[in-house]
């Protein structure tokens, strides 16, 4: 569980930093002034070890650069991971900074190294998903409840110094609470807090109470009992079950009473819709998840494993310079080119010679969840490209194969027609024929529930403002409770982001829940284009792929709507039921009409999740547009057939 780390220059300037815990500044200043400008003795510096206070640092140096690499812990634990810890860091940072920390002003400059850091801490030490800080409140919480299960009468023991934490005052969080409740909650329905959490004051030495607070706590229970006894006799004082709310086909409900159902507005009592004043929203580095062309147009990154084809190189330049050989045992595809080693050098492959090889492959890709038939196609592209080649030796064999696999699976995930989202949506809003009227460019977005549409709509929405278009978020998932608030969070968070970026516009259209919402995208889209919006994204309700009920109304929405693209959202976990899920949604917009484009989110969960990526496209020929890597809005990204084959050879 580590503290901090922390990249210094030997001058003391620090370039970048992670806190987990809060460390004091005279630590690393010890470290600097004991070890690097006194070099007092008595220290490990081969081990490169030094003790401070309750806390261990450990450190590695990058000479060239003037670097020192620190990572502090607590000296209670041992971390076995914190060396390959230190230098992985030192290798990727030097990998991804090396030509800016070369100029002069390295010192002052901005270093986003967050993400790198992190995904490697997850990848070395399973045990970092909760902070230290929650770590500790937690030990504390249960050390209490031990107490409190022991006591078995008596007066209680005193507190345990330092493990008791101040409670947080309770009314300015029922005022923000008050404020925010949709409708008036009748009295009867209230809770009541029972007498064993009345706060009471404060024992006095041995548990003694005095006589006026103990008067004030029996008050307080006589009340407490009254209501209890009031709110009891109000409940069974009602006649009959509670009547079922019967649903429409079309997900309506029927119209047999005046309840109100739509929570979707705050009622502040005057009649008017409040928005409650929303937090501040982290700015993110738009250089982190994409470049602008040079006519200015921002396009996503195509998702790479940076991080591991920087240690993979740093790791072949090691194995150079101690003059290894970096033939099989040392490239990823040394798990597949191993096969080829009944093959002589200088022969002129055959169909015969493939066979074992190509067989071994085939449950090699299966193991990776690629469907059968896609591993099938797969190893046929392969083989005709080795079927007549002459093998030199095994990296000869190594490069051939990993060509003609990158071939094979460029084959299928290379999409029939174009993926310039930018272009497509240029030509829609800026028609250069006048007698093509200006429109805007609609997208849907579709999908099972859970797998994260509204969360990717978002990231598209960015990625669109940072284009600078105007953009029309349409709430047509009008039947999952919450399914509003969220895009509305969105939508508040999108538009300061804009505005503190000066990109795009973008604003919301609902009309709450229990709306068709098929009209209600329908609405949308007129009202984006007569207030010139560039583009309008439809966010949809959760449907099971199975359900033909829920599965009909996609054809009448898409009638209504009639988006230029069907986006669905798929899960890179799911598995094989991704490609069930994708051609029943496929089928499912009518005759004519399906899927444009696959958005697979939680890229970043699964390592084998290629496998899935290729079945889906290979069962329906429907490319991959996006992937989504992460919860914040700049983790969409491209997909990279380099990296895919890369993940299904290791």
């Amino acid at each position: 569980m580590l503290d901090a780390f922390e990249v210094i220059t030997t001058s003391g300037v620090v370039l970048w930093s992670k806190t987990y815990a809060p460390v004091g500044t005279h630590i690393i200043n010890a470290l600097i002034k004991d070890v690097f400008i006194e070099e007092r003795t008595g220290i490990d510096r081969a081990a490169r070890k030094y003790n401070k206070e309750q806390y261990t640092l450990r450190w590695t140096e990058a000479k060239g650069f003037g670097l020192i690499f620190v990572a502090v812990y607590q000296s209670l634990l041992h971390l076995t991971w914190i060396d390959e810890l230190l230098e992985n860091i030192k290798t990727i940072f030097l990998g991804i900074y090396k030509e800016q920390l070369k100029g002069s002003q390295f010192r002052v400059a901005n270093y986003s190294f967050d993400k790198y850091f992190e995904q490697r801490l997850r990848e070395l030490d399973q045990t970092t998903e909760l902070p230290a800080e929650d770590k500790r409140q937690l030990g504390a919480e249960s050390k209490r409840d031990m107490l409190t299960q022991a006591d078995t009468g008596g007066p209680p023991p005193p507190p345990v110094p330092g493990l008791l934490t101040v409670q947080r005052q309770a009314a300015p969080a029922a005022e923000v609470l008050s404020d925010s409740t949709p409708s008036q909650t009748p009295e009867t329905s209230r809770p009541v807090t029972p007498s064993s959490q009345v706060i009471t004051a404060k024992a006095g030495p041995g548990g003694r109470i005095s006589r006026r607070a103990r008067k004030a706590a029996n008050a307080n229970s006589s009340n407490t009992s009254g209501a209890e006894d009031k709110a009891k006799k109000s409940t069974n004082g009602k006649s009959g079950a509670k009547k079922m709310r019967k649903w429409g086909p079309d997900g309506i409900a029927d119209e047999e009473s005046d309840e109100i159902l739509d929570y979707s507005a705050n009622d502040t009592g005057a009649g008017t819709t409040e928005e409650l004043p929303a937090p501040s929203v982290d700015a993110i580095d738009s250089e982190s998840f994409g470049t602008k062309t040079q006519k200015g147009q921002f396009v996503l990154k195509d998702l790479g494993d940076e991080i591991h084809s920087i240690l993979q190189n740093a790791d072949e330049e090691k194995a150079k310079a101690n003059g290894s050989s970096a033939g099989v045992v040392n490239s990823s595809i040394g798990a597949i080119s191993s096969l080829f080693r009944n093959v002589v050098g200088g022969k002129v492959l055959t169909e015969a010679d493939l066979v074992k090889p190509l067989k071994a492959m085939e449950d090699h890709l299966l193991k990776k969840n690629v469907a059968r038939e896609a591993a099938v196609r797969l190893c046929e592209g392969v083989q005709k490209e080795l079927v007549g080649k002459k093998t030199a030796s095994f990296q000869s064999i190594d490069s051939a194969l990993r060509a003609g696999m990158e071939s094979s699976l460029r084959k299928i995930l290379t999409p029939t027609t174009s993926l310039d989202l930018l272009r497509e949506i240029e030509v829609v809003t800026s028609p250069t024929n006048q007698q093509q009227p200006r429109r805007p460019y609609v997208i849907s977005v579709v999908g099972v529930n859970g797998v994260g549409k509204s969360t990717n709509l978002s990231k598209l929405c960015f990625f669109l403002l940072q284009n600078k278009y105007k953009v029309l978020i349409a709430a047509c998932d009008t039947f999952r409770s919450g399914a509003v608030e969220q895009l509305r969070v969105h939508a508040r968070n999108l538009k300061e982001l804009s505005e503190r970026e000066n990109a795009g516009h973008v604003e919301l259209y609902e009309k709450g829940y229990g709306k068709d919402a098929a009209n209600v995208a329908k609405d949308a889209v007129a009202y984006a284009a007569s207030n010139d919006f560039d583009v309008v994204l439809i966010d949809t309700a959760g449907r099971r792929h199975n359900d033909q009920r829920l599965m009909s109304s996609l054809e009448k929405f898409a009638k209504f709507a009639n988006p230029d693209k069907i986006l669905m959202v798929g899960e890179a976990l799911v598995g094989t039921d991704s490609v069930m899920q994708a051609r029943n949604f496929n089928q499912a917009f009518g005759p004519g009409r399906g899927l444009d484009g696959f958005i697979i989110s939680k890229c970043d969960t699964v390592g084998d999740m290629v496998g899935t990526l290729v079945s889906m496209v290979h069962a329906t020929g429907i490319p991959i547009v996006f992937l989504g890597v992460g919860q914040h809005y700049g983790d969409l990204r491209g997909l990279s057939v380099p990296w895919a084959v890369g993940l299904l050879m290791k």
